[in-house]
């Protein structure tokens, strides 16, 4: 089975803990005395992940373009939203009538990784990239309880967050990327 999301505790290692001090700089970003993990998972989540930290401590699949957590204001519920790069549906594929000698592209790669066109590409050649929106709700049993407050081992706390949010994941995304290819 592919392993869509993964922790680098290597390369974080090597940079002698860049995700617990930049939890430590960033504490603001939790909110403190919610009964419920979510909102502290989610701004874990938020700081262990591009933008505010590249690259990410928590790493993912090429073909996953963005992974974000979320409070459902529904019913306060942790919810996941990924976005993948997605073969062309197959009712694309089976003809090229519409197509009209227009040159098409799809996902370019450069190092193996999909790419947006340049606005310079875009003047010039038209583009059709396929992705697929996962949207899923996320158990809470295995996460940890939030922290009383930013004294509180918010570090540790947040690490493990991370780890019970990975294996979910995983257990929810890699099926997809592997009936991708």
């Amino acid at each position: 089975m592919a392993r869509a999301f993964w922790i680098d505790q290597e390369f974080d290692r090597d940079r002698d803990g860049r995700y617990a001090v930049h939890v430590r700089k960033n504490l603001e970003e939790f909110e403190w005395g919610d009964i419920a993990p979510v909102r502290f998972a989610c701004a874990a989540w938020r700081l262990a992940t591009p933008p505010s930290l590249n690259p990410g401590y928590v790493r993912w699949d090429r073909r996953i373009l963005e992974a974000t957590c979320d409070r459902n204001t529904w019913d306060g519920t942790l919810n996941a939203r990924i976005r993948l790069v997605s073969p062309l549906p197959e009712e694309l594929t089976r003809s090229r009538a519409w197509w009209r000698d227009r040159g098409w592209l799809g996902w370019q790669e450069t190092f193996g990784q999909y790419v947006e066109p340049t606005q310079q590409d875009l003047a010039r050649i038209p583009f059709l990239r396929a992705t697929l929106l996962v949207e899923v709700p996320v158990p809470l049993d295995d996460l940890p309880p939030e922290p009383e407050g930013p004294h509180d081992q918010v570090e540790q706390s947040a690490e493990r967050v991370l780890v019970v949010l990975v294996r979910e994941l995983n257990q929810l995304v890699a099926p997809i990327l592997d009936q991708l290819g």
